[in-house]
């Protein structure tokens, strides 16, 4: 079981996301779902709380392509919780056309890569002083046909 365990799941409201958060939130855990739109948060944790009544729900405002959302977020959480079990990287964007977050990174790998990795790194204390803490970072398939281009890491195409 997982009680006493406090768990934040990237992505929340949908998909593998909200399905990870239904499955902590029906073990126990207080389970917080990190989300872009709290609006869709707040359907999802009605949906949640819907199917098993005593689950501990909470919605916060998370948006991986902007780092003052990511430091905002982290911020609160360290106010509002003492200590973070699970850390489920999972929010995500596909081939998304080209646009850039608002750091001004491409925002596949802004938000996908760079978003999580500053969530994790200012969510790091909590993590380390909680007993068996996890970090699980979920990815694509699409994953092991690709390349990083380290010396184009927007992926700018050049048009001749």
């Amino acid at each position: 079981m997982m009680n006493g365990k406090v768990v934040i799941v990237t992505g929340a409201n949908n998909g593998i996301g909200f399905h990870a958060a239904q499955s902590f939130a029906q073990q126990g855990s207080e389970t917080v779902l990190a989300v872009r739109n709290v609006d869709k948060g707040q359907h999802a944790a009605e949906r949640i709380q819907k199917s098993y009544p005593q689950a501990k729900v909470d919605v916060m405002q998370l948006d991986l392509a902007d780092l003052a959302s990511v430091h905002t977020f982290a911020n609160l959480f360290r106010e509002k919780y003492s200590h973070l079990s699970i850390l489920v990287n999972n929010a995500g964007v596909m081939i998304p056309p080209y646009q850039k977050t608002k750091d001004g990174f491409e925002l596949q790998l802004g938000s996908n890569h760079l978003g999580h990795f500053a969530l994790t790194g200012l969510l790091l204390p909590l993590l380390t002083t909680t007993e068996a803490s996890r970090v699980v970072s979920v990815s694509s398939l699409a994953s092991k046909n690709g390349r990083i281009m380290f010396d184009n890491l927007d992926f700018i195409v050049k048009v001749n």
